[in-house]
């Protein structure tokens, strides 16, 4: 396993496993231990799905199992759950955003809040033929 990636250990797993939806269709779901690693990298990362590293499996895979398991509720769920069991508190407010302003963002230039006009200059020409 690479350091640079995250990966739940076994005890962790093992919390989290029984608050997992059980009420599947179809297909067996892969490897639920594998996915939520690679979900929880993704996330921490703040990168893009498609930046997730191949050992966590398919990143359709990774970014499917968080929306559909976000409108489910189950990370809610799963959360509270922890929080309950001593983890982390119930509602944790964490901000990554990065906002980026355009140059110009900031208003105008800067220096004497009134400017009087060029063309009328206490000596000057007009600069307009008039």
């Amino acid at each position: 396993m690479n350091r640079d990636q995250f990966w739940l250990t076994n005890e962790q797993f093992s919390k989290i496993e029984p608050h997992l939806p059980t009420d599947t269709r179809g297909k067996p779901r892969v490897d639920d231990r594998r996915v939520i690693s690679g979900i929880v990298q993704v996330l921490k990362s703040g990168g893009r799905w498609i930046d997730a590293p191949p050992e966590y499996g398919p990143r359709k895979t990774l970014y499917n199992r968080f929306v559909r398991w976000a409108e489910k509720g189950v990370w809610t769920t799963l959360f509270q759950a922890l929080a309950q069991a001593g983890g982390p508190p119930a509602e944790v407010l964490i901000d990554s955003s990065a906002v980026k302003a355009h140059r110009s963002a900031a208003g105008g230039k800067g220096g004497r809040k009134i400017r009087r006009l060029v063309a009328r200059g206490v000596g000057e020409r007009r600069k307009s033929m008039r």
